[in-house]
């Protein structure tokens, strides 16, 4: 194990490519590199990311793989479609981290339908707590030593941990599960688009990528068949709240067929268990429920559990901020897996309040 690793980060002025700035340059073992973007090179990362005073000077430089492979690590933040041929010319040797959609998915299949184009690939996944029903361990066993990472989409996060210990332990059925997330307006990216202006987002909340066409299903049916499941059918429905950054994940599930009856206090006991010894994953006490303030600037994910005894559904609520634990600090977490670092170093567990 080698200390102190250069990083490179290309799309540094977006919100995603900023939040890991702001979370390696407090990294005892990290060293920011060269600062690289298209439209904003030649500015200072200040004009984009003033609160991240320790870099604000440091001027944007254009991204040329040359440049990147430079260093040890490279981290891309860039949007679908434009990691892979930038991935595919940097050196086997390099520490790639992708924190945009390229590499996550397995299936081919499921890339063309929701993407379009040529599959990129598949890269070992960055989400060490994600369950492998197969081998009866998690993904950070499958993390120890790669030099390819992909990140899940924050969506997908929040999502998957709060429904994989109901799928791992075959309570849930995930031939019906129904989530609907309020997701802060950072999660829409940086571009300026009307219905992302203050004018038209405040005092308002607004549903997007209705009925099945949202490009994270894919993503969290993979996870879902990871923990154990056959079969996933997913009703997925995201709403942008007027909020920056943050996820509240509502999703439900019908019992399994043939499980026996269930409590709250049993389905606190099993997702507990699936947790107990995760640094970033907490499921909160009986009958304290996650906000989303309760996680911001954190990587941290909270998450409870109830049965809906009318309804006879598992009802999980998952709270992350969708920069940190969604994107830039479970890039760091997966990082710090690879490398042999201490999978906590650089990251927090509180959160900012008020």
């Amino acid at each position: 194990m080698r200390m102190s690793y250069s990083v490179a980060v290309t799309g540094a002025s977006g919100y995603a490519g900023g939040e890991f700035l702001r979370l390696a340059a407090a990294h005892p073992e990290l060293t920011i590199g060269a600062l690289t973007a298209n439209s904003s090179a030649g500015t200072k990362l200040g004009d984009h990311h003033p609160h991240i005073r320790s870099l604000a000077d440091r001027v944007i430089e254009p991204t040329t793989p040359q440049r990147l492979a430079e260093h040890d690590i490279v981290v891309l933040a860039l949007p679908h479609g434009t990691s892979g041929p930038i991935a595919d010319q940097l050196p086997a040797d390099t520490i790639v981290v992708d924190l945009g959609a390229d590499h996550r998915l397995e299936r081919a299949g499921d890339w063309q339908e929701y993407y379009g184009g040529d599959h990129p690939g598949t890269w070992p996944y960055g989400m060490p707590e994600l369950i492998r029903a197969a081998t009866a361990s998690k993904q950070r066993e499958s993390l120890t030593g790669v030099r390819r990472i992909a990140v899940p989409g924050c969506n997908v996060t929040a999502v998957s941990l709060g429904l994989q210990p109901g799928i791992a332990t075959g309570i849930a059925d995930p031939t019906d599960i129904v989530a609907v997330l309020a997701v802060g307006y950072s999660g829409a990216g940086k571009a300026a688009k009307p219905n992302l202006m203050a004018a038209e987002a405040l005092g308002s909340a607004a549903p997007y990528a209705v009925g099945g066409t949202h490009r994270h299903i894919p993503e969290i049916a993979q996870n879902l068949r990871a923990a154990g499941a056959a079969e996933v059918s997913l009703s997925f429905t995201p709403v942008l709240v007027p909020m920056s950054r943050g996820i509240l994940a509502t999703s439900t599930a019908k019992l399994a067929p043939g499980a026996d009856p269930v409590t709250t206090a049993q389905l606190h006991a099993i997702w507990s268990a699936a947790y107990q010894d995760e640094p970033f994953v907490q499921v909160l006490p009986p009958g304290q429920w996650p906000t989303t303030a309760m996680t911001l600037g954190a990587n941290t994910a909270l998450t409870q559990v109830a049965f809906d005894q009318r309804a006879q559904r598992i009802v999980t609520v998952t709270a992350i901020d969708n920069l940190v634990k969604g994107t830039a600090g479970g890039a760091i977490q997966s990082l710090n897996v690879a490398l042999g670092l201490p999978e906590t170093l650089g990251l927090m567990t509180d959160g900012v309040a008020p």
